[in-house]
């Protein structure tokens, strides 16, 4: 007899669960075997064979379970379904029957597979992996600043040795332009005056100027890139605040400042011409 066919013979018991018990044990069928072909767990099998629907999730999980039954047996699914309803107070207007591959919600036979859900977790994985590496790349900046927390452990660097600039001296210090010119890409400076309040803070580009205000009381310098800024007094080239890559701060930029700084090798102690490190 095909599946499909309706058995002549199939029981017809008072209730449902009547009607699907009576014919599964016609069939000689075991509630093990109706669940590895429905994948209905036994515990709901049971639950459908003695009436007790109070153990299922939902109304509509029912539905699903008693249409899967019915249709392993080979029973009219939709007449059963819809005794069912009744025997439920579920009675709804009749609908015409449309014949659409798809079963009811919640429906065991519907439900995705383990390697489905794993094939959609690794998907979202991968999404999340592009964006943090684009969000990275747009908002992290190309160039890292100078250490702000690990000043006190960096030890002092040593300035280059400064040439006499008796010439410059000559003028007024305190009338000359003091330039600031930044020889490499990407210059991280902050000047700023002797009460703190800041002058001018950014990472500056390749050949790109700052020159200090003429009213500015005790300007001062802090940069992690000291070697990479040309700096000129009234015009006049005056050599490097390092001839190496370091953190300075607190170095003293105005002219007088710049002129007289000692044409030995250190820099000025605390309290003259300034400090390193922090």
């Amino acid at each position: 007899m095909d599946e499909n066919e309706i058995d002549e013979r199939a029981p017809t018991g008072r209730t449902v669960s009547d009607t699907l018990r009576q014919e599964r044990e016609r069939q000689g069928m075991s509630r093990k075997d109706l669940s590895d072909r429905t994948k209905i767990s036994e515990r709901h099998l049971i639950a459908i064979d003695e009436g007790d629907f109070s153990a299922m999730p939902s109304r509509t999980y029912i539905i699903g379970f008693v249409r899967s039954y019915a249709n392993a047996l080979g029973l009219d699914a939709p007449v059963l379904v819809q005794r069912l309803r009744d025997e439920m107070g579920m009675a709804e207007k009749v609908r015409p029957e449309r014949n659409l591959d798809h079963m009811e919600p919640g429906d065991p036979e519907r439900n995705p597979s383990g390697r489905l859900t794993w094939i959609v977790l690794a998907a979202v994985i991968a999404v999340m992996v592009i964006v943090v590496v684009a969000w990275r790349g747009l908002f992290m900046p190309a160039a890292q600043l100078p250490p702000l927390e690990d000043e006190q452990q960096q030890a002092p660097v040593a300035a280059a040795p400064q040439p006499a600039q008796a010439d410059a001296a000559a003028a007024d210090p305190a009338s000359q332009e003091v330039v600031f010119t930044a020889t490499v890409d990407g210059v991280w400076v902050k000047f700023y005056d002797r009460s703190g309040s800041q002058l001018f803070q950014k990472q500056m580009a390749l050949n790109e100027s700052f020159t200090i205000p003429a009213d500015a009381e005790g300007p001062q310098i802090w940069t992690g890139r000291p070697e990479a800024l040309r700096i000129t007094v009234g015009g006049r080239a005056v050599p490097p605040l390092a001839e190496e890559q370091s953190v300075v701060r607190d170095i003293p930029v105005d002219s007088a400042a710049l002129l007289a700084r000692p044409a030995g090798p250190g820099l000025p102690q605390p309290g003259a011409a300034g400090t390193t490190g922090g």
